[in-house]
């Protein structure tokens, strides 16, 4: 492996010993395949950030732990690296611990080896689960501050909540949907993760208060589960339930992870229709290439560069500041084909 940075400054990138890095930098044998990545993934960082980091100097270095779609952990981390730069003074680094669909008992696990291994901060997106708010209050005891971003764990230990105004998230997608499908008789498809998330709690109630504020009465909303991993079970899944409801059309896509919507979409031309309306959650590359194609309605976008420079300017002024905890909520916009960032196009 090519050396560029020294044995310390990739362990502490890794978060491993540095006899461990050793090895794996000289090829010897008895270290596992993934310890080997892990080394990998620490020097690929090591060179993201190398524009901004002086590796001589102090550093500060934050924790970024997802349990989320890999289209969204990489959204994520593309958006961490544009804004490290910016936190100056400080020379902040990122380790980044991610995992698609993982459950709380991982993210928990990594939280306990962020703690071990030491740390200046946590940014956090997971399901909401007690080993999860544990791992948490086991970090804030040992004073490593913890922001949940995207996802909140609302009264746990964590110093703040960085993200979408979900509430109002959830709201704009029934106000969006009862303009372009205003028959209270239709149903509505509403496609959901199996993990537990506050961020899904938050849009659900905000959705289905807003349908009945608007409507006067509860409008039939059929669910299907996303499992995160397999896009064709929710495609088996969206099939089925056009089977039992031929009629159906209008789609609220709350969370679905990577190749999700594109399943929605094959399941309604497995049954010789299409979604109108289809409304989902972040422009990432997939969402915004459906939009530009009109096959969904509306991408209800925050902006994920603001929220993460939010998320470490929190973790940065911790230790000057009481433990209030905080939040801070991204405004919502509407996006159709006619108005998409730069950025995602």
């Amino acid at each position: 492996m090519r050396r560029k940075f020294s044995v310390r400054d990739i362990a502490v990138q890794a978060g491993l010993s540095e006899a461990t890095v050793d090895r794996v930098l000289h090829e010897r044998p008895g270290v596992r395949a993934g310890t080997v990545e892990q080394v990998r993934r620490a020097v690929a960082d090591l060179e993201l950030q190398q524009s901004q980091v002086r590796l001589s100097g102090r550093t500060v270095m934050f924790d970024v732990v997802m349990s989320a779609p890999r289209r969204f952990a990489d959204a994520v981390r593309t958006a961490l690296e544009v804004e490290l730069p910016t936190l100056r003074p400080a020379t902040v680094r990122a380790r980044f611990h991610t995992s698609h669909g993982a459950d709380g008992d991982w993210v928990a696990a990594e939280l306990d080896r962020v703690l071990r291994t030491g740390s200046h901060g946590v940014v956090l997106q997971s399901p909401d689960s007690p080993a999860v708010r544990a791992a948490v209050q086991r970090l804030a005891d040992g004073q490593v501050p913890v922001v949940t971003l995207a996802s909140d764990l609302p009264g746990s230990a964590r110093r703040g909540y960085v993200g979408a105004d979900n509430l109002g998230a959830g709201a704009t997608a029934a106000y969006l949907l009862t303009q372009w499908a205003p028959d209270p008789e239709d149903p509505v498809l509403v496609v959901r993760s199996r993990l537990e998330q506050d961020s899904e709690r938050q849009r659900s109630r905000g959705f289905e208060a807003t349908l009945a504020q608007l409507e006067g009465s509860v409008r039939t909303v059929v669910d299907v589960y996303d499992d995160d991993l397999d896009p064709s079970a929710l495609e088996d899944a969206v099939a089925k339930v056009l089977e039992e409801r031929p009629g159906l059309r209008a789609v609220y896509s709350m969370c679905a992870g990577a190749g999700g919507n594109a399943g929605v979409l094959r399941g309604f031309e497995r049954r010789g229709s299409r979604p109108l309306p289809f409304v989902v959650h972040d422009l990432d590359g997939e969402n915004a290439d459906l939009l530009s194609r009109g096959e969904i309605s509306a991408v209800l976008h925050h902006d994920l560069r603001t929220d993460c420079a939010q998320a470490c300017r929190m973790l940065l002024q911790a230790p000057y500041t009481r433990s209030d905890q905080r939040s801070s909520a991204s405004t919502i916009q509407i996006l159709t084909p006619f108005n998409v960032p730069a950025q995602g196009r």
